[in-house]
């Protein structure tokens, strides 16, 4: 059946085997901080088509001594004819045979050669850049460079910038057919689509109708994963946008007495209330960690999300009092006085997805404007609920947001996932595509307050959320040569 074969290459240690993981979505090789670590070239099937098409890609040994390889070609009528038939048995020269056998995979292998190098380090001054430029000239295939070792991601401009820095010194080699930021550590599929579509476009006219058929098969895999997120996320927004909590509302005499204890002792005056956050934040809590651990097995991760609520929510709250009007001074006074201070920190490893500011000044309506506001008795209501406001449920999609980026960036060759902070930069762009979205978050919301099941509130919130990723993925992304979007 027809293949394509890329062979990915670099100098030694600079993070083949990490972005082969990354691409395969699976362990492959080994992985050390040190020299010459993979000894040997070895090819995996990254996709096949459904017509039985291979794309392959060939993990190669690190180009050790170079410049020393590149002089002894130079001095060679036929350096490819010298290659084949000169230095085999140089075994005891390891840096000099892992160029050998870089050469050799190009050479034999590859219709198309990903080189891969260190963005930190100054193109014009690495020593071995050039001889291994050259090097990969006398092959004839053609070359994308990928840039990694980036760090964490940036601003589009600023990433577009170190692009074209490294492209402008790559300039003088013609068998460069481009240059791509593509981390190792922290790249994304849109990413991959742009890479997809650079490579059909350095392989020759006859293998382009293959590579199609792969590239759709690739293309479709991304996209069944972006799909499934968007699912997840919308079934845990909805679970949680359509939670409530009841709290039985004691006779008035209980409630003042209560308050008067609790405030001579200066302890919470409603302990049921207060349980039933507890209650609501403690079921948020689970199932922000359930979407999370899904994300993580959907892109082929491992590890689990480490959040949990480390306090009580406070103002995220909305509660629909049962209280009669002659008593809202009284029990506002007590409610207010048991949510006073308390702060929310859905907290990931230390760190937070977003959840944190979810919570910073905690939404709701505490206080005068919302706890100590009353309904008739008449309405025949004996309890109150307990439920997270609207505004709190918007923060939470912005959260979601986060999450899904920081799952959807993580590359495979760092290991279990870990969460981190997330770069500053994506914060405004979420926020941006949430509030795009008010309108449409707004009737979800006033759906949840009807009563409406979570099943029917995943069904709106999956267009809403998929919108809002989309127009995330293309604003972080927008330019990129990529047609994701």
């Amino acid at each position: 059946m027809p293949a394509i074969d890329l062979s990915l290459i670099s100098h030694t240690n600079i993070g083949k085997t990490t972005l082969a993981r990354t691409l395969l979505r699976r362990d492959v090789g080994d992985i050390r901080d040190g020299a010459h670590v993979t000894e040997a070239a070895t090819g995996y099937t990254l996709i096949e088509s459904s017509g039985g098409d291979t794309l392959r890609l060939w993990d190669t040994p690190g180009f050790g001594d170079s410049a020393r390889l590149l002089q002894r070609l130079r001095r060679s009528d036929n350096p490819l004819g010298w290659f084949l038939t000169q230095v085999w048995d140089r075994y005891a020269d390891r840096p000099f045979f892992s160029s050998q056998l870089a050469v050799r995979n190009v050479r034999d292998a590859a219709d198309v050669v990903l080189y891969l190098v260190n963005a930190a380090e100054d193109p014009a001054g690495s020593g071995y850049l050039d001889p291994e430029m050259q090097i990969l000239g006398w092959t004839g295939k053609p070359i994308l460079v990928l840039l990694n070792q980036l760090g964490a991601p940036r601003p589009a401009e600023q990433e577009r910038a170190e692009v074209e820095r490294w492209a402008a010194h790559l300039a003088g080699y013609p068998w460069v057919r481009g240059t791509l930021a593509f981390d190792a550590f922290a790249r994304c599929w849109v990413q991959e689509h742009a890479l997809l579509e650079r490579i059909g476009a350095a392989l020759p006219e006859s293998a382009r109708e293959t590579f199609a058929r792969l590239g759709a098969a690739w293309r479709a895999r991304n996209e069944e994963v972006f799909r499934r997120s968007v699912d997840l996320l919308a079934t845990e927004l909805a679970a949680v946008a359509g939670d409530g909590d009841e709290v039985a509302t004691p006779k008035l005499g209980e409630t003042a007495r209560a308050w008067l204890i609790a405030f001579a002792r200066g302890e919470r005056a409603d302990a049921g209330l207060d349980a039933a956050m507890r209650a609501l934040a403690g079921r948020a809590d689970t199932r922000i960690r359930q979407a999370t651990d899904g994300l993580i097995a959907l892109h082929g991760l491992s590890g689990s999300a480490a959040a949990e609520i480390r306090s009580r929510v406070a103002t995220d709250f909305v509660v629909d009092a049962a209280a009669d009007t002659g008593k809202a001074g009284v029990i506002g006074a007590a409610v207010s006085g048991a949510l006073g201070g308390l702060v929310a920190d859905l907290a990931a490893g230390g760190l937070t997805f977003g959840a944190g500011a979810l919570v910073g000044g905690l939404l709701g309506a505490a206080g005068a404007r919302g706890l100590a506001q009353a309904y008739n008795l008449m309405r025949g209501t004996e309890t109150s609920t307990v439920r997270w406001s609207s505004d709190v449920r918007s923060k939470l999609v912005t959260a979601a947001g986060l999450r899904y980026l920081a799952v959807a960036h993580f590359g495979r060759g760092r290991g279990d996932f870990v969460q981190s902070e997330n770069p500053a930069h994506w914060r405004s762009v979420v926020e941006a595509a949430v509030n795009a979205e008010a309108a449409a978050l707004e009737e979800v919301w006033a759906a949840a307050d009807r009563g409406e099941a979570p099943e029917a509130l995943a069904r709106r919130l999956r267009a809403v959320i998929e919108r809002e990723l989309r127009a995330v993925m293309a604003e972080l992304y927008r330019h990129d040569d990529s047609s994701a979007f």
